[in-house]
């Protein structure tokens, strides 16, 4: 049995995530201790149990203290996921996307292709952005050979949740190296500006205005679509950028909208966010630095890639992947460099 402290590194949920992920796909029982012990509301959260549950059923493991507040689960897989339908309600604003980048890891090494109908939040502080992991993961994992459609059925913000998201998967046989160490031109910027039930106080055409204005001021010319949504449960709003770079790489910033929170400050933190990490010249942005490495600890080969710095997060990804997979990794500055161990199901 493998045991993690869950308040080890960040502390975080990701620490509850993956490990169950990993577990699931190694067929290793787990043992997690001290749960978000660092949080405000320490213990297992809705989101967090969701994903257990999930993969309770898709692996038919069995679980126990595996309720909202635990601070200790024991985990075991008995079988090995094989693919299908599944459909989850976080019943919660909780992170529909979270819940996927979960999942995801399993479905690619199913036995069928895999289809996901996630509910619950989808634009929220603290947590992947729909359009970031549409836009920007999800096409630099197709660069390994993750084949994933993605869809936004539904938006969703905190407190009531009721965002929908669709993730479709192909199965591979492994997955490849990547070598992202040269930033390269910005050869465009997109974006998308999402509000709901806000189109009287024209707040995705605010969003979208300010965040041009901004990037206008460094030099750079973005297209932003404005889009007023009328289908979520409560108004909310997001904002998006995503840049395609020369070297193969995508780098994005997002933001999400709150009570007391202008859309003229999202649009400039989208903007000076997105110039901050092209500043320190990674080939990444500050999202899909922790958000590869479960990958890249998987593929096979030595990945390497440039971060706009060595976060929190990163460091307790990297220590996860050592801690399941045996992966060696190292940090020289800002380039990580991950050895795979070419995991085959």
């Amino acid at each position: 049995m493998i045991t993690i402290d869950g308040a080890a590194k960040s502390g975080s949920g990701t620490i509850v995530r993956y490990s169950i992920t990993l577990a699931s796909l190694l067929g290793k029982e787990i043992k997690i201790g001290n749960i978000r012990a660092k949080r405000e509301k320490p213990g297992l959260r809705a989101q967090h149990l969701k994903v257990i549950q999930a993969c309770q059923e898709m692996c038919h493991s069995t679980v126990s203290d595996a309720v909202v507040g635990s601070r200790e689960i024991t985990y075991v897989p008995k079988e090995r996921f094989k693919g299908g339908e599944y459909h989850w309600n976080i019943g919660t604003a909780g992170s529909t996307t979270m819940f996927a980048q979960a999942l995801l890891p399993l479905a690619c090494f199913a036995e069928r292709p895999s289809k996901f109908r996630l509910e619950g939040g989808l634009f929220q502080d603290f947590a992947p952005s729909a359009y970031h992991m549409k836009f920007v993961l999800l096409p630099l994992l197709r660069e390994i050979g993750i084949r994933a459609r993605f869809k936004i059925i539904r938006p969703g913000y905190v407190p009531r949740g009721g965002g929908i998201i669709e993730m479709e998967v192909e199965p591979v046989e492994k997955l490849e190296l990547l070598s992202l160490v040269e930033q390269g031109d910005i050869l465009g910027i997109k974006g998308i500006a999402l509000s709901s039930h806000l189109k009287e106080r024209k707040v995705s055409r605010r969003m979208a205005d300010e965040c041009r204005k901004t990037l206008s001021s460094y030099g750079f010319r973005a297209e932003i679509e404005e889009i007023y949504d009328e289908s979520s449960l409560q108004e909310g709003a997001a904002l998006a950028i995503y840049a395609e770079m020369s070297s193969g790489s995508k780098i994005g910033s997002d933001r999400a909208g709150q009570p007391g929170r202008s859309s003229e400050s999202i649009g400039r933190y989208v903007a000076q966010s997105f110039i901050e990490d092209t500043k320190t010249g990674a080939a990444v942005d500050r999202y899909v630095a922790d958000q590869l490495i479960i990958y890249a600890g998987l593929a096979e080969g030595t990945t390497r890639y440039l971060v706009p710095s060595i976060t929190e997060h990163v460091e307790t990804n990297l220590w996860l992947i050592e801690e399941f997979l045996g992966s060696k990794t190292n940090a020289w500055g800002n380039l990580i460099e991950i050895e795979g161990i070419g995991f085959v199901h």
